[in-house]
């Protein structure tokens, strides 16, 4: 069956306000004067429930093991990441009109508007899964649409330890940091496996603790029994009814948490974060991108600046702080990696530097910084 006429049965369809069922389906298909045969129907309820229904033609992409990433560049470029670099696929759409139809259904299967006048969209579905889509209005290859498969295994530190990704010397540094309830920032770049590796610490938080969770968007499920979530969400079509980051973050505190956490420190938040670190609220964490441990400092002068502190205010609430640096790459072979750990200390001039700690090699050699004797009273108290 062509396109133009499963346009005209959908349209059929919703002016009936008919889901595409068989009986229906078929009803439509003969209103239009066509043959209707079993295999017919079968065929055309597929296609439009394909359409209707989930994310249509990239679904059962979603569910590929070990699928991290769906990405389409318009009609006939359709990627997935499975760990290993992006993957071109046999998945393809019949035209731009296609990819944008798509698009647009799930932006309002989730009460976001996407059109020429509001080209973009980022948004959680229900099934979990972030869904950013751009119009072709503001791209050269027409609709583009990434999604991002929350993972769907709760890993812990010794899955990490298995994988070769963590070292059992380093696993224990890190689990007496969460032990000792010392602040920490997860640092690394898109991919790295930051939100996986924080949601593997956080199930290692004694379940007497109450973990107050905020982030831009639900990734962190970490396997704790008293665990509470909250996501901001953008101003709706009037324009208004935003939640930040900032005002969750200022809502958690009173909500009486054991450890505070920021799935993803990226704007003024940052500033109420340290504060909390700085009044009795211990053992906050949260992740940051960066290209390495050294420089985090700068990335939070970038987000501090954005809150409305100055430089040395910044570094006055850090030094403080004090907050442990853990960075992780993503290894050409897709694999992660946790490649230091670094403290934070403010130097003569009162600007917080990063002092070396510990640092793993990939042919698994491990070498102390001249932190470490710090580093190992901490995860020691």
């Amino acid at each position: 069956m062509d396109e133009a006429t499963l346009d005209a049965v959908r349209e059929r369809l919703a002016r009936r306000s008919q889901q595409p069922g068989p009986v229906e389906v078929g009803s439509a298909l003969r209103s239009l004067g066509l043959l209707v045969s079993d295999a017919g129907v079968r065929d055309s309820v597929a296609r439009l429930r394909r359409d209707s229904v989930g994310a249509g033609a990239l679904d059962p992409l979603l569910h590929l093991p070990g699928v991290t990433d769906v990405l389409v560049n318009g009609p006939s470029q359709v990627f997935i990441d499975r760990g290993n670099g992006l993957e071109p696929t046999e998945v393809g759409f019949d035209g731009e009109d296609e990819v944008r139809r798509l698009a647009v259904r799930l932006a309002a299967s989730v009460s976001r508007r996407l059109d020429d006048s509001s080209p973009f969209v980022d948004a959680r579905l229900a099934s979990g899964v972030r869904v950013h889509a751009a119009l072709g209005c503001v791209t050269d290859t027409g609709t583009c649409i990434s999604l991002r498969v929350p993972n769907r295994a709760r890993l812990t530190l010794d899955d990490w330890v298995a994988a070769g990704s963590v070292s059992e010397t380093t696993a224990a540094l890190l689990a007496g940091l969460v032990d000792s309830r010392r602040p920490f920032l997860v640092s690394g770049g898109t991919g790295s496996g930051k939100t996986t590796l924080l949601a593997a610490l956080l199930a290692l938080v004694p379940a007497s603790e109450r973990i107050v969770i905020v982030e831009d968007s639900r990734e962190l499920n970490p396997h704790h029994p008293h665990c509470l979530r909250m996501e901001s969400r953008p101003a709706n079509v009037e324009g208004v009814g935003a939640i930040t980051l900032t005002d969750l973050v200022r809502q958690a505190l009173r909500m009486r948490p054991d450890r505070l956490v920021v799935g993803e420190v990226r704007g003024a938040e940052l500033t109420d974060l340290l504060m909390a670190f700085n009044t009795g609220h211990e053992g906050g964490c949260g992740t940051v991108h960066a290209n390495s441990a050294a420089d985090v400092p700068a990335r939070l002068e970038a987000l501090a600046a954005l809150g409305g502190w100055s430089r040395a205010a910044l570094h006055a609430q850090l030094g403080a702080a004090a907050p442990v640096l853990i960075h992780v790459r993503r290894l050409p072979d897709g694999r992660r990696w946790l490649e230091e750990i670094r403290l934070l200390a403010a130097d003569d001039t009162g600007v917080c530097r990063t002092i070396p700690a510990w640092r793993c090699e990939l042919d698994g050699g491990e070498h102390a910084g001249p932190g470490e004797a710090t580093l190992r009273e901490w995860a020691q108290r």
